[in-house]
């Protein structure tokens, strides 16, 4: 007995020093590793599929966000929900025919990297975009590593008004929110899970009485599209039915669609808003 309680407190000696070494071992491999209210948090770099280089960030063993890494490149989007999610909105303000004095209101919900946010204060000046995110550890790593900063430095979108940053929770942001939005964005997640009524009716109904009247809901929602794991995104689809006149999904996947990905929902009552590729539910 006296062996085996020697081995289990070498064991545990042995266990402690791994766990403590583990940061340097990682950023020795240009891997940086942070607590965040929702878990471990790795950031790290990558190349695409097509070589370009790329930044990551991955919460308890799930993707959460990514950005290209050239100078050139750093506020362009590099995932295809949220270039879908920008062209919805960029098609808004060319219909509307918003300007910079007249501009389209945006919550997003969840900052997590900052990509939407960012891109939208480079290249879509007739946005006025309110970003919340509910844990400032992951502003300061979007600060750090994913170019928060160069990005509000170089366009100046926080000093004139066209992006506020907020730590909260957006859910309650929602709620009590005095004025309308044109756009609420939900990209509020921790890994594969959704925070806040994102399923819910009364999720819908949050969204529904803080949307103008011709307003549009996007969402990423994250799973299949057919078979069992698509059942998130039959709930989603089902409660924002039944307050909004059309509701669609763009799939990350459309050929293969039993493949969970990041879907966009798009769920308004206004007319010519869904976008090329959507599958209509409603």
């Amino acid at each position: 007995m006296r062996e085996i309680l020697i081995a289990l407190a070498v064991l545990t000696v042995v266990c402690t020093a791994f766990l403590a070494a583990m940061p340097w071992l990682l950023r020795k491999r240009n891997v940086e590793m942070r607590r965040t209210k929702f878990g471990m948090t790795l950031v790290f770099d990558a190349e695409n599929a097509d070589g370009t280089p790329v930044r990551l960030i991955n919460v308890n063993g799930t993707f959460q966000s990514g950005c290209y890494v050239p100078e050139d490149l750093r506020f362009q989007l590099a995932c295809e929900y949220h270039r879908e999610m920008a062209r919805v909105i960029e098609d808004l303000v060319a219909r509307r025919g918003r300007t910079p004095d007249e501009p389209l209101s945006v919550l997003v919900m969840g900052g997590g990297g900052y990509s939407l946010p960012k891109y939208l204060a480079a290249y879509v000046p007739e946005a006025h975009v309110d970003v919340v995110e509910i844990d400032p550890a992951m502003t300061a790593l979007a600060r750090e590593f994913f170019f928060l900063d160069e990005c509000l430095e170089r366009t100046g979108a926080e000093k004139d008004g066209r992006l506020r940053l907020v730590t909260g929770d957006a859910w309650d942001f929602v709620r009590s929110a005095e004025e309308p939005y044109d756009v609420i964005v939900n990209d509020a997640f921790s890994g594969n899970r959704p925070l806040g009524p994102l399923t819910s009716d009364e999720g819908a109904r949050t969204v529904r009485g803080h949307l103008a009247a011709d307003g549009v809901y996007l969402a990423n929602v994250r799973c299949a599209c057919e078979g069992r794991r698509a059942r998130v995104l039959d709930d989603v689809a089902d409660a924002f039915g039944h307050e909004f006149d059309h509701v669609g999904y763009v799939p990350e996947w459309p050929e293969e669609p039993g493949k969970p990905g990041n879907n966009v929902l798009v769920a308004t009552s206004a007319r010519g808003v869904m976008p090329r590729g959507a599958r209509v539910v409603r």
